[in-house]
């Protein structure tokens, strides 16, 4: 019987590329390790620390682009036509891991495409006025170009997404946001978490950390004037664009760390008395270790942290956060608040036998699981499992 040939395509694969969507290529890559692998650009298989080094990567004309290492979403309008470039035709199936063109690959009616898409792309659809109001790429002659250019961004991502033979989603939430833009239903596999680096500490410290990139849409500015009130000490781990304006505003309780290793992200997350979090993430990978540590979450009600996170209040005897409703500092103070009160409540026993729910072998199971499914109904030409 043939072997099968597969080919894993991915964004972009960078240092500074670390989030989620880099975790499921990563962890595809230990079961379909003979998968050859494919992404816009490569500056991972030249780093010795990378699971990628000596690796061959397929890439595109962006690889040689000015300044691409440090951030090939500078040149958005070339994405779509630089994904199609790839060439694939050797393939049997290809594995996509998508969170803006990598689903775009062109293939041909012989091959089966499944792309496990993390979000549908931001800045074509959720972000769109965000990005707007604060680029000056957003405001006046250039901003009638730029809402142009974004409107025929997602006419290219609601036709590239019917290339696509199977979805999957990262979350409930991602899936609805899946069936909104392209009318694609997607079968929900969650991300892989490695909770087994984490070790669960029961002797919890007397300060609040949050971790994540700082960016206007993880809102951590709330967070910061929320415990400028309290006086709480808060542990900011993270940084980007909005580093220095979070410096601006930030009182002496709170402590911006910039970025960390991994072995110090580590120990603030086992040693804080809450994580904290305002951003509505498709899934949120921080969320689920934070829990692996047994420190419990205070969380906005929205997105992956409504699957991620048991709200005690609801859940007296398996809770692992709370929630607030909007993504306000008042909320956010009331919420800490009432947090203080219930904090004896928390076990963090329990939150680290709710993280393993998230474990890697549960991901590995249900992937392989379901990429085999797929492929059996390709081959067989009964596609009404597809989500078309």
């Amino acid at each position: 019987m043939k072997k099968l040939k597969y080919a894993l395509v991915h964004e972009w694969l960078t240092p500074l590329a670390t989030g989620g969507s880099e975790l499921v290529v990563q962890e595809i890559l230990k079961y379909i390790d003979e998968a050859d692998v494919y992404a816009l650009i490569d500056f991972e298989s030249a780093n010795p620390q990378s699971y990628l080094f000596g690796r061959q990567i397929g890439t595109t004309f962006l690889q040689h682009f000015p300044a691409a290492r440090s951030g090939v979403q500078k040149y958005l309008p070339f994405l779509p036509i630089a994904i199609e470039q790839l060439d694939l035709r050797e393939y049997d199936i290809i594995l996509s891991s998508s969170h803006a063109v990598a689903k775009g690959i062109l293939s041909s009616p012989q091959q089966l495409h499944v792309c496990y898409c993390h979000t549908p792309m931001r800045y074509a659809w959720d972000l769109t006025f965000d990005y707007l109001l604060r680029s000056k790429a957003g405001r006046g002659i250039p901003g009638l170009l730029t809402r142009y250019l974004l409107h025929r961004l997602r006419q290219w991502d609601v036709i590239s997404a019917n290339r696509v033979d199977y979805f999957i989603a990262n979350s409930q939430h991602t899936a609805r946001r899946i069936w909104r833009c392209y009318r694609r239903r997607a079968e929900v596999i969650y991300p892989p978490v490695n909770i087994e680096r984490f070790s669960v500490m029961r002797q919890k410290q007397d300060f609040y950390v949050t971790v994540c990139r700082l960016v206007s849409y993880k809102n951590v500015s709330a967070i910061v004037q929320a415990f400028n009130q309290l006086g709480h000490t808060l542990i900011v781990i993270g940084t980007g664009p909005e580093l220095e304006m979070i410096r601006q505003i930030a009182k002496p309780n709170v402590q911006l760390l910039g970025w960390q290793p991994a072995e110090v992200v580590e120990k603030y997350m086992a040693e804080a008395k809450a994580f904290v979090y305002a951003a509505c993430e498709d899934f949120g990978i921080a969320l689920v270790e934070a829990q692996a540590c047994g420190t419990p979450i205070i969380a906005y009600a929205a997105g992956g942290a409504l699957e991620t996170v048991l709200d005690i209040r609801q859940h007296k005897e398996t809770g692992t956060g709370l929630f607030f409703a909007s993504q306000t500092a008042a909320a956010i103070v009331e919420a800490v608040e009432e947090f203080e009160q219930l904090q004896a409540k928390f076990q963090p026993e329990i939150s680290r036998l709710h993280a393993s729910k998230f474990a890697p072998e549960v991901f590995e199971q249900r992937y392989i699981a379901f990429v085999e499914q797929c492929y059996q109904e390709f081959k067989s030409g009964d596609f009404s499992q597809s989500g078309t």
